[in-house]
């Protein structure tokens, strides 16, 4: 398995931010950059997806659901869960970043992308995992403040911020769609790129406010690695139960497909975005450290299964042939 060039573009922003920290001046270019390439980011995601694939995908009612239900209650009752039983194995401020994982949307691109490579349901998984992204935006914001206690701290301004930031941007280039999506969709390797890119700048900023804090000064490499495995614990939790209510409710393994991996992924592109906005800026780093690292958990473990599952599919096919 060759290295994942995204996961070492984090890496590098990491070290960049660790040795070279934007401040003063810097700092507030680098965050009105950051705003910058986020909404174009959401605009041409907008741009991409095709209206009818959407429209196809939100018949299925029952899938959609319960994937939400995964996403906005199994995750943060999880979340809780693990909080309640041991409340002392993370500091306070990476139990936040757990909480606020927990009630983020799914993933778009890698939700789809899985789901194809396993031979699943792809037009559903482009709905759910574009309706999850779409609600985030307005429950997430609520979410993270009753899961954390501080529901007076989750504003309107900081909810209309992350409208404004996602929402509209995106909503602007499904209105062009017709005009620029075939444009969008045949560069799409291009587009992907500066997608990327716009992470690997936010991040940066994130952790360059992280680093001037003095995160790594507060992170002992043991709490590191008990986060971790945290993650792991909670993203196995969730495949698993995924997997048990799907064949309980006797969808198909198309949809069962869809349903395990948009069900347990949560969204780095909205994620770290959100972030800036709900919390304060020397806060930003340690609370997305979970996240950055439950990105490269579920990339790892759902190539795994998506792989397992694409391999059964081949040879069940084979099987049937004379």
């Amino acid at each position: 398995m060759k290295p994942d060039p995204f996961l070492l573009g984090l890496i590098g922003a990491i070290v960049l931010a660790t040795f070279l920290p934007c401040e003063g001046m810097g700092s507030v270019v680098f965050e009105n950059l950051a705003i910058v390439v986020i909404a174009a980011m959401f605009f041409l995601q907008g741009a991409r997806l095709s209206p009818g694939a959407i429209w196809k995908g939100m018949l299925h009612w029952r899938l959609h659901l319960l994937i939400l239900i995964c996403t906005f209650i199994l995750f943060p009752l999880l979340g809780l869960a693990f909080y309640q039983a041991l409340p002392g194995l993370l500091s306070p401020m990476l139990w936040t970043g757990i909480m606020f994982l927990c009630c983020l949307p799914s993933t778009v691109q890698s939700s789809i992308a899985f789901t194809s490579i396993a031979k699943g349901n792809i037009p559903a998984a482009v709905c759910a995992a574009t309706l999850s992204n779409i609600l985030g935006i307005f429950i997430t914001p609520l979410l993270t403040g009753l899961v954390i206690n501080k529901a007076s701290a989750i504003s309107s301004h900081q909810v209309l911020s992350i409208i404004f930031q996602l929402l509209v941007p995106f909503m602007a280039g499904q209105i062009l769609q017709p005009w620029i999506g075939n444009w969008a969709r045949r560069n799409r390797k291009l587009l992907s790129f500066t997608d990327r890119g716009s992470i690997l700048i936010v991040v940066y900023t994130a952790f360059s406010h992280a680093v001037t804090g003095g995160l790594w000064h507060k992170l002992p490499l043991g709490e590191l690695a008990k986060m971790s495995l945290l993650d792991f614990v909670l993203l196995l939790c969730v495949i698993v139960i995924t997997t048990f209510i799907s064949r309980i409710l006797k969808f198909e393994k198309e949809d069962e497909i869809a349903i395990i991996f948009c069900g347990s992924k949560k969204t780095l592109a909205s994620g770290i975005p959100m972030a800036n906005v709900l919390f304060p800026p020397a806060h930003v780093g340690m609370i997305v450290l979970p996240l950055m690292v439950f990105h490269q958990i579920q990339l790892f473990v759902c190539t795994l299964i998506a792989q397992h599952f694409a391999k059964s599919f081949t040879e069940n096919k084979n099987g049937h042939k004379p």
